[in-house]
């Protein structure tokens, strides 16, 4: 039933916005930047990628997870924040073994392969 995991090499917290929103979602992924070890990506006025809203991406190690996502939960307000690990299959980890914070948003998983995800951390 269980099988060995693929190692994680890090998560992908992605902070999803609009018009009325951007503000707040640009000051929470400074803060989250300010407070920890992450990188955060361009706040993207438009959908990209998967993604079917505006967003911004903060790209973490998996040490960090316990603490930031504990902190992004408690300080995102109305903002829906979609967490997926970096591992051996990108569209798995998009599809199967994401975490949605607020509600769930449709992705556009045709633009995904399933060859291991990016981890510039």
């Amino acid at each position: 039933m269980f099988t060995d995991l693929p190692t994680i090499h890090g998560f992908h917290a992605h902070v999803y916005f609009g018009p009325h929103t951007v503000d707040a979602a640009r000051a929470l992924c400074v803060a989250a930047s300010q407070k920890f070890a992450i990188k955060m990506g361009r706040v993207h006025e438009r959908p990209v990628g998967p993604h079917p809203d505006w967003s911004c991406q903060l790209a973490f190690r998996p040490e960090l997870f316990g603490q930031l996502i504990p902190w992004l939960a408690m300080q995102r307000g109305s903002l829906v924040v979609f967490v997926h690990p970096i591992s051996d299959n990108d569209l798995v980890d998009h599809r199967d073994r994401a975490m949605w914070m607020g509600a769930v948003r449709p992705l556009d998983l045709s633009v995904l392969g399933e060859a291991p995800g990016e981890y510039d951390l």
